[in-house]
């Protein structure tokens, strides 16, 4: 069935870009639209031709969050729908057990772990306020632009709730334990400027350059070696809470993987005959 609160594009370089499309509820997560984007980050996952995701949103909003007018009644959970890979990724590949504890059904949201645990790169473009699990949804990815007219805010304190949809984790990660509780003490808005500043997303630019620069910035990362990428990422979510000497003994694993894939030896191919490679993510 045909999305309605999604759109949903293919571009060149197997890029795809999904709009949340619910402007009259400033995108607000919806149990239809997040069903429809769950479905999508599904096939995203399982299609080996799509090679980086971008989510933004229809203006004025990025996403304001869980709509609160459903908030009376618990969204129900729901399974992950979709082809499945034919098989092991690279991260079953290096430590099945990872991928195992992972997988475990969630409490909360449950896109919030299928971004997380995407094994190829994802970028937020954040085009206006992401409030509440939209916040959440841009914290999730590997990567956020924002434009100048985005604002982020951890508005679950306004309705006395908590972020139950992972924050508490993700953002002291990114930017420290003080300022991730005065965010979420106060649920006060930041804009892009001040997230760029204290090392909540990677970039702001102007409004009408946001998503050009997302879709240059996956195209770069769709041409590389998606299957490292994938690994780098594992290494980087197990190692903390790991020692280096466990992190480098998973590392060496990792290391003999990616000597196994075609792009490696394509990598090398490339450097001898001084020429750019042409990656293939196997």
């Amino acid at each position: 069935m045909a999305n309605e609160l999604l759109i949903s594009e293919t571009a060149p370089h197997g890029l795809l870009v999904l709009t949340l499309n619910d402007p009259g509820t400033r995108n607000s997560l919806t149990p239809q639209l997040t069903e429809e984007l769950n479905s999508e980050v599904d096939r995203f996952a399982a299609d080996d031709a799509l090679r980086v995701l971008i989510i933004t949103g229809a203006d004025p909003a990025f996403c304001s969050g869980a709509n609160v007018r459903g908030m009376g009644q618990r969204i129900q959970e729901r399974d992950a729908a979709g082809q499945q890979p034919a098989g092991p990724k690279p991260w079953e590949r290096l430590d099945p057990s990872f991928t195992a504890r992972l997988s475990r059904t969630p409490g909360g949201p449950e896109i919030v772990l299928k971004l997380h645990t995407l094994q190829k790169p994802s970028i937020a473009a954040v085009n206006g306020p992401a409030y509440g699990l939209g916040c959440g949804i841009a914290l999730s990815c590997d990567f956020r632009i924002a434009s100048e007219k985005a604002r982020f805010s951890e508005a679950f304190v306004r309705n006395g709730l908590i972020p139950a949809d992972g924050s508490c984790w993700q953002l002291p990660r990114l930017i420290g334990v003080a300022r991730t509780l005065w965010l979420q003490y106060t649920g006060d808005p930041i804009d892009g400027e001040e997230a760029a500043r204290i090392g909540l997303v990677n970039q702001v630019v102007p409004h009408e350059d946001l998503l050009p620069t997302a879709m240059a910035m996956a195209a770069r990362l769709a041409q590389g070696p998606t299957v490292s990428m994938a690994l780098i990422k594992q290494l980087v979510l197990q190692g903390f809470n790991q020692t280096l000497a466990e992190h480098l003994t998973l590392a060496a694993r990792a290391q003999e993987i990616a000597r196994s894939t075609e792009d490696h030896r394509e990598g090398v191919r490339a450097f001898l005959e001084k020429r750019q490679p042409q990656f293939q993510g196997r």
